[in-house]
């Protein structure tokens, strides 16, 4: 039993599941990430090391592909565009979800969580009708794709910045006020540097949601013009598919991991104290100078 336990006599099991759990995840993303260095064609076994599928190829490569590239271009433009629209936005409207008082506040709240939980083919498949159907003004393709993201990651948006609203409470720009401010400039000099960390935040979370989504770029698509990487990935893998596809894949694994990560640490230093007084400091010294 001393396999199991570390030297406090505390049992390890948990933390050897853990890891397992983790090593088990892990590996489909690394096998096909070491396909994508492949030298040969093969997607199914292990051949020299190779950057052939990432520039060396001239025609085949991500570099060199046109419609690989144009599938890049798609993904990253719409989450750009999202993140640019969404952000904004969900920070204005958790703000005054925030501070809305009655009886249609918590109906209100609840129904800002409902495409979080609501299943993402469900919500592809709504908008697909809500476009077709009632906004026929709307033209399906990249438009109808943006507004469909911006509509999907509003809510990540409100719930990150209403849970660091929550954490500053109201003491800072009410102290602004006291100090002469009016409540724009409480909200511009003191409120929003607070929320810095959560607003960065959003902004990755947003990002990396955006640039992997699958399901709602699919149901909005016209053709080959609105294409993003995981549709391309997904139509191509039914056709003779070679490593270019996992290339392509890995580039966008490591976009999503750098948002997450600055994501992560953005929400890190949402938690420390010391930033969050030199934030409010900064703010109140402004307006009393």
């Amino acid at each position: 039993m001393r396999l199991f336990r570390n030297a406090q006599g505390k049992a390890r099991w948990l933390l050897v599941i853990t890891w397992l759990y983790v090593l088990w995840s892990l590996a489909p993303v690394l096998l096909a990430v070491r396909i994508s260095f492949n030298a040969g064609k093969s997607r199914s076994s292990f051949q020299p090391l190779s950057w052939k599928w990432y520039w060396g190829d001239p025609d085949r490569s991500v570099l060199h592909d046109p419609a690989l590239q144009h599938a890049m271009v798609n993904s990253l433009k719409l989450a750009a565009l999202t993140m640019l629209v969404t952000v904004p936005l969900g920070t204005a409207m958790a703000i005054g979800l925030h501070r809305w008082r009655g009886k249609m506040s918590t109906a209100s709240n609840t129904l800002m969580l409902f495409p979080i939980i609501t299943p993402e083919v469900v919500f592809g498949v709504a908008l697909f009708m809500v476009f077709t159907q009632v906004y026929t003004n709307v033209p399906m393709g990249f438009p109808a794709q943006l507004l469909g993201h911006i509509t999907f990651t509003m809510s990540f948006v409100v719930v990150i910045i209403r849970g660091r609203l929550t954490a500053i409470g109201g003491q800072y720009e009410e102290a602004a006020r006291d100090l002469g401010a009016t409540r724009v400039q409480a909200v511009r000099l003191v409120l929003v540097p607070l929320l810095g960390p959560a607003i960065f935040a959003s902004l990755m979370v947003v990002f990396a949601t955006s640039i992997d989504d699958f399901v709602i770029s699919s149901w909005l698509s016209t053709s080959a013009a609105d294409e993003t990487v995981p549709i391309k990935i997904y139509s191509a893998a039914k056709a003779t598919a070679t490593p270019s596809l996992n290339a392509l894949a890995t580039l966008m694994l490591l976009f999503t991991l750098v948002a997450v990560g600055l994501a992560g640490f953005a929400l890190r230093a949402m938690n420390r104290r010391g930033g969050e007084d030199a934030g409010a400091a900064g703010g109140l010294a402004s307006l009393s100078g």
